[in-house]
């Protein structure tokens, strides 16, 4: 089976983690403060901040921006779930905006129509998370401009995204948004097993993230109500969660960084070579913006005819191609219907949808098995 996504671990990834484990420090040790500085530099942040999961950073970003009960969040449909799982994690509203049909990212005209409709119903969202959808950044300049306008705070989710750029800027740096998430789970570009990170700018936010991934508890002597206590005294400030990220995790991320670039540069290789492969087939190749170079953690086609979407993949999973489909809309999903979602909110997540299927994409994927999915994939077509 050729699989839509997968890791690539080497000996200096195995060698490293080995270190840790004879190191005396295996978690709260030096090597998440090294993935933490490393990625920080690789993306242009002030500020990393470290969390056993991506969905982690996520609850903990809202958190730290002040999202709670009485509140509204909003992301998208086309999505994974744990985007718009964290709101409800904190007690908010969750509401989703619609994509665009070319790059399947955020709609801007979407948000800009729904946010006039909101301002004047009392219901404006506090905190807004676009999703860079395969690898490619939503257009964050105009995301931005209405969060001045309308007074929201933006977490970007770019758990599919690092390594990517906007408008000439990596992906990370937070020019556009209050916090940026990273995931490193095995298929995305880069992998700590499970793992995954928030960048920033304010220290302050970031101590924020620090603390509340690690049970609200600090020992910092500006924060702590006591006086002239042992060298062992802690307190608890606020409600946090055991979210921190191991050193053998931080390790494995720490080597696997030093490849990014390279990742990045063979998965446009594989691309090119797919649009090229693919140009004459009845379906779209993605669409590339302009102001964006993707980190393309996918490769999501669109079948003209999706009324024959189910026999193509499941022909392309029987000719062993491990085709997936990314996403089902949120909304769409039974614990999403319970809270009054249905089929026909979000036509154009929807449209999408039904007509997806995500061909393998990973650095180490060779021409002959790119051949062989194109070979497959021509088949069932015809």
């Amino acid at each position: 089976m050729i699989p839509y996504g997968r890791q690539e671990i080497l000996a200096e990834d195995i060698e490293a983690v080995v270190a840790v484990l004879q190191s005396d420090f295996i978690t709260q040790g030096p090597a998440v403060v090294q993935f933490e500085q490393a990625l920080a530099k690789e993306v242009g942040a002030a500020q990393a901040v470290a969390f056993n999961s991506a969905t982690s950073a996520l609850h903990v970003a809202c958190l730290a921006l002040g999202l709670g009960a009485g509140d509204w969040l909003w992301t998208v449909p086309n999505t994974f779930v744990a985007s718009a799982n964290c709101a409800l994690y904190c007690g908010a509203q969750v509401d989703f905006v619609d994509i665009d049909p070319r790059s399947y990212n955020m709609s801007v005209d979407a948000l800009a129509e729904k946010l006039r409709w909101a301002e004047g119903a009392g219901k404006l969202p506090k905190v807004v998370i676009p999703v860079h959808f395969a690898g490619q950044s939503c257009q964050m300049s105009e995301i931005k401009a209405l969060a001045d306008q309308y007074g929201f705070a933006l977490i970007e989710d770019a758990s599919h995204a690092i390594g990517g750029r906007y408008l000439d800027q990596p992906i990370g740096a937070c020019q556009y948004a209050d916090i940026t998430v990273f995931s490193f789970h095995p298929v995305k570009i880069i992998t700590t097993a499970e793992g995954g990170v928030a960048t920033c700018k304010s220290k302050q936010l970031a101590d924020t993230l620090a603390r509340l991934r690690s049970h609200g508890v600090t020992r910092d002597p500006s924060l702590i109500s006591a006086e002239d206590e042992g060298g062992w005294y802690y307190e608890q400030i606020e409600l946090g969660f055991n979210y921190r990220m191991s050193d053998l995790h931080a390790a494995l991320g720490v080597s696997q960084l030093q490849r990014l670039s390279t990742y990045i540069e063979r998965r446009h290789e594989i691309k090119q070579r797919y649009d090229a492969l693919l140009a004459d087939l009845p379906l779209t190749v993605p669409w590339q913006h302009p102001d964006s170079h993707s980190a393309l953690h996918l490769y999501p086609i669109q079948l003209h005819d999706r009324a024959e979407r189910r026999r193509v993949f499941d022909d392309l999973r029987q000719a062993g191609i491990g085709v997936n489909v990314h996403y089902i809309p949120v909304h769409t999903q039974p614990y999403y219907q319970k809270r009054g979602f249905a089929w026909g909110d979000f036509p154009q997540a929807e449209a999408y949808y039904q007509g997806a299927i995500s061909l393998p994409m990973f650095p180490t994927l060779s021409a002959a098995q790119q051949d062989e999915v194109v070979m497959a994939l021509q088949k069932a077509l015809a």
